[in-house]
């Protein structure tokens, strides 16, 4: 597998990081806030049928708020996440598959490990504030703040929307929607950061899609979410498709970069994880 891969795997799968050259422990004992939830036996579609077909269901914050609440979605909630999955990359140069292990702290911090053919061939670890990635089999240590890695990767993100990436939730929760009816849809439209956002909820009071897209560049960021497969008494999303359009700055061209991700075991639980990463010494000087 070469470095281009490689980076571009944990650039466009899993992005976001910490700052030290340790194995990282996590002991706290958080207490789980369990929100609505839907059965698999449960049939939302007769809340769905109640509103006419491509109509604005609302704009003002009272309203809108109420609307929200009657859409009830069915978000994952939990304390930690481990997880095997086969990641599979496309783009332009380069076409691979790879197996990732992943582990994380709801809300705190993300660690994958990207191996193939047995290898462990790199790492990275994300938090709130930072991206880190170390490539073993190159040597390769990068760290960036969400602004810098935003300039790599063509496009504005966060570590919200990474672990919508691997989970199915809403990354934009708190910031006001306006809620229209399309097919069998409910569409949640959102801004955020000149980042137009647009949450597709489906018949199962899941997330369906999420579509990001970039007012200043117009470079676009889809996220879709197949195969909901029971998990503890949620709906999981073992398969998401993700695609990355943009325009690169050097030709003024545009790209696409397809990133497909099966997962084939996923636990949620409460017992605290680990998450090693470490770095050499030497890359860690040449960082800085």
């Amino acid at each position: 597998m070469n470095k281009l891969v490689i980076s571009a795997l944990l650039s466009t799968i899993l992005l976001s990081s910490c700052k030290k050259n340790q194995v990282a422990t996590i002991n706290t004992q958080p207490v789980i806030a369990m929100a609505d939830t839907v059965k698999t036996g449960e049939n939302p579609k007769a809340v769905l049928d109640t509103i006419p077909k491509n109509e604005v269901i609302a704009t003002s914050k009272t309203n809108n708020e109420l609307e929200e609440d009657k859409v009830k979605i069915d978000e994952i909630d939990f304390n930690y996440l481990k997880a095997k999955a086969k990641v599979s990359f496309k783009s332009a140069q380069e076409s691979q598959t790879v197996n990732v292990d992943i582990r994380m702290k709801k809300d705190s911090l993300i660690w994958l490990n990207v191996s193939a053919v047995g290898f462990t061939v790199a790492n990275a670890l994300f938090t709130k504030d930072a991206v880190k990635l170390y490539d073993k089999i190159h040597g390769d240590y990068q760290e960036f703040t969400y602004p810098q890695f935003a300039e790599k990767f063509n496009f504005n993100v966060d570590y919200d929307i990474i672990q919508a990436l691997i989970i199915g939730n809403r990354p934009f929760k708190k910031k006001k929607s306006r809620v229209v009816r399309e097919n069998e849809y409910y569409l949640l439209k959102q801004e955020e950061n000149k980042v137009l956002i647009d949450n597709y909820i489906g018949q199962n009071r899941k997330l369906k899609k999420l579509l990001l897209t970039q007012e200043n560049t117009n470079n676009k960021l889809s996220l879709d979410f197949e195969d909901f497969t029971a998990l503890n008494e949620y709906l999981f999303p073992q398969s998401s498709l993700i695609t990355v359009d943009y325009k690169s700055e050097k030709d003024q061209k545009m790209y696409q970069t397809v990133v497909n991700i099966k997962h084939t075991k996923v636990e949620l639980l409460d017992t605290p994880l680990e998450f090693p990463f470490k770095v050499p010494e030497r890359l860690l000087n040449k960082n800085h």
